[in-house]
């Protein structure tokens, strides 16, 4: 089975029996410190995805923008519904269930769209591959109008969009993606926008071939953030830093399970190395994720030519 026609057959799974592209959850707004709270609006169909909305006392803050053309208008509505001005839209990194809907997200607002030189990068190189890809899988949900970092930000730097809206930035480099980063909310009780650096107990996508660099990101992570600090992350729940051994792990038995399996017949392969995880992590939740990714591994570590 190719990596196209398993997206393919996914799409349609998660559309048949009445589901539709529009399903999303406002969910439910934290208080962080004094008239600031962090809302996780989740994309649910055809996978789940979060974006975070900041909310201070005099703006907002959005990390993420969300995939499809339903879900991210609806996101710019919960953004227009708080009644404040959105200040600005942050990208964590470049895969498209995180930038392809920041153009609805945003509207007429003239928020600037700020990431690290390197997400800005990958998003402009990769973006007609991802829709010539994924334009073709989502038709009229795949947004037509897609926008890019209006301007960069380095790690370090201290971003202020007003009172209870102070972000400093942690440049990670290559991770689950091509380049990934961290937004960190100052404060009270701090935020770590974290992106995909870790999944929520669900499967994971390594389809950009960097788990390496993954694990030395892990590792700096959980150094350089207090044990307790939670991290809102893409897919799934908030988690505190201590989970991301756990995703460690994930990533040492997907490996594993990857150099275990007879790659002469490599769709027996794949299958074999997918009961592997299912067996370790036993749901199905962004399994055709990492099913996508077992393949792009095989061949990194000289299992495969393809």
């Amino acid at each position: 089975m190719t990596i196209q026609t398993t997206r393919r057959r996914f799409v349609i799974g998660a559309m048949a029996g009445g589901s539709t592209l529009l399903a999303t959850s406002a969910g439910t707004a934290e208080t962080v410190s004094d008239g600031v709270t962090v809302r996780r609006f989740a994309q649910t169909t055809p996978f789940p995805v979060n974006a975070y909305i900041v909310e201070g006392p005099e703006g907002v803050v959005l990390i993420d923008g969300l995939l499809t053309v339903s879900a991210s208008q609806e996101l710019g509505k919960a953004i227009a519904a708080t009644g404040k001005p959105l200040r600005a839209a942050l990208l964590t990194h470049p895969h498209p269930d995180h930038y392809a809907g920041l153009a609805n997200a945003v509207g007429n607002s003239g928020a600037p769209i700020l990431s690290v030189a390197g997400v800005n990068d990958v998003v402009r190189r990769d973006d007609s591959a991802k829709d010539a890809q994924i334009g073709a899988m989502f038709g009229p949900e795949w947004p037509v109008t897609r926008v890019f970092p209006s301007d960069t930000v380095r790690e370090g730097d201290s971003l202020d969009f007003g009172p209870g809206l102070r972000f400093s930035v942690m440049d990670i480099g290559p991770a689950e993606s091509h380049h990934d980063s961290i937004f960190v909310l100052e404060g009270r009780q701090p935020r770590a926008f974290a992106g995909d650096l870790a999944y929520g107990l669900m499967h994971a996508y390594s389809a950009d071939t960097h788990n390496q660099d993954w694990q030395k990101a892990i590792d700096r992570v959980v150094a350089e953030l207090p044990e307790d600090m939670i991290l809102m992350i893409g897919h799934g729940t908030p988690i505190t830093t201590g989970f991301l051994g756990w995703q460690a792990i994930y990533l040492d038995k997907f490996e594993a399970a990857i150099r275990a399996a007879d790659w002469s017949d490599p769709e027996l392969a794949t299958a074999n190395v997918m009961e592997s995880m299912k067996t370790f992590l036993p749901r199905d939740d962004l399994a055709f994720l990492a099913e996508l990714s077992v393949r792009p591994n095989a061949r990194i570590l000289g299992l495969i030519q393809e």
